[in-house]
């Protein structure tokens, strides 16, 4: 397990239950507490599971070839674990991607005029493509919600579904593996023929209502009900579409079945807005940015989203200020 957050506890608590070895890359206080107490996973209807087995290193070599790497850092930390992680991966480890938003390797095994071809939002000189070999990648999309609430403790919010695909929809015998493991230790654990049409119905709603909401400091509920922001968001998710669409991806639902999903969610706050109110950096390149760069790649205009990412950046740069911290605007 890279990352030993929300969705990395949640996974390595129950995979380690149903009877897997699991080692977390984890730091700092959260890899002391696994190392003296476990893992424990506190679930909705108040119980708790506690994988007292499981352990941490601050760097893979010190636990080795591992039968499978699950990433579950954010997108913008995956640079910062690479170092941790080359010491896990044998010559056939795969690399689970859990992470939201447009993916650094989406073009590998694409197909048609833009296959292999690198986004430089998203992996800035493919400098995470040289260090996990895009034959290693297999796809996901995380559907749970999950906080780390103290080190080494996890709590549930809801959900249990991690959908899995290779990048080129073949139903391999490692991505079939995984999908048994998950389902052994509780999961929904699908296989899609086309993930990256999994990943765009989720990075839907995130590219839209993250973004609105680290700017308005509203939940999913209000920027639904509030018809400016409603209208906002439809805007943007229109542009997606489009860009989505001219990538060969269709989309199940209609986009006003995907606003009511989120209105349904509740008053909600999105990750962004929490890191905004922590003063972390925000998810943006993985979320926003890389659907502008998608934008330009297919000829499709997006300037909703991209004022809107503008903006967001914006906020980042003022939040950061006092770290000495600073992120990189969009390549152009």
């Amino acid at each position: 397990m890279v990352g030993a957050g929300g969705i990395g506890g949640l996974l390595g608590t129950r995979l380690a239950l149903a009877g897997h070895e699991v080692v977390f890359l984890a730091r700092n206080r959260n890899l002391e507490a696994i190392n003296a107490r476990g893992f424990k996973l506190l679930l909705e209807d108040g119980s708790a599971l506690h994988a007292a087995g499981v352990r941490a290193v601050a760097q893979g070599a010190q636990a080795g070839p591992q039968d499978a790497v699950l990433l579950t850092v954010k997108a913008h930390q995956v640079v910062d674990v690479l170092g941790g992680l080359a010491g896990f991966l044998g010559p056939e480890t795969p690399v689970v991607t859990m992470i939201n938003g447009v993916p650094w390797w989406y073009f590998h095994r694409h197909g048609g005029a833009h296959d292999g071809r690198q986004l430089e939002s998203v992996d800035p000189g493919g400098t995470i493509a040289a260090a996990i070999a895009p034959e290693r990648v297999i796809g996901s999309v995380v559907y749970p919600a999950a906080e780390l609430v103290e080190p080494g403790v996890v709590k549930l919010i809801e959900g249990n579904r991690f959908t899995l695909g290779e990048p080129d929809g073949t139903r391999s015998a490692r991505i079939e593996a995984l999908s048994q493991a998950f389902m052994a230790a509780g999961f929904k654990a699908p296989v899609a023929k086309d993930i990256r049409g999994e990943i765009w119905v989720k990075l839907w709603g995130n590219l839209s209502f993250n973004p609105i909401s680290a700017l308005t400091h509203l939940t999913l509920e209000q920027i639904c009900r509030f018809a400016p922001t409603r209208a906002l968001a439809a805007s943007m998710m229109a542009e997606a579409q489009q860009v989505a669409e001219a990538l060969g991806v269709r989309f199940k639902i209609t986009l006003e079945q995907r606003i009511a999903g989120a209105e349904a969610v509740g008053a909600h706050k999105t990750s962004m807005l929490q890191d905004v109110e922590a003063g972390r950096a925000l998810e943006l390149a993985a979320l926003v940015g890389a659907v502008v760069e998608l934008g330009r790649i297919t000829g499709v205009a997006t300037p909703h989203v991209a004022a809107i990412h503008a903006a967001t950046l914006g906020l980042q740069e003022r939040l950061l200020a006092g770290s000495g911290a600073r992120v990189a605007a969009l390549p152009r």
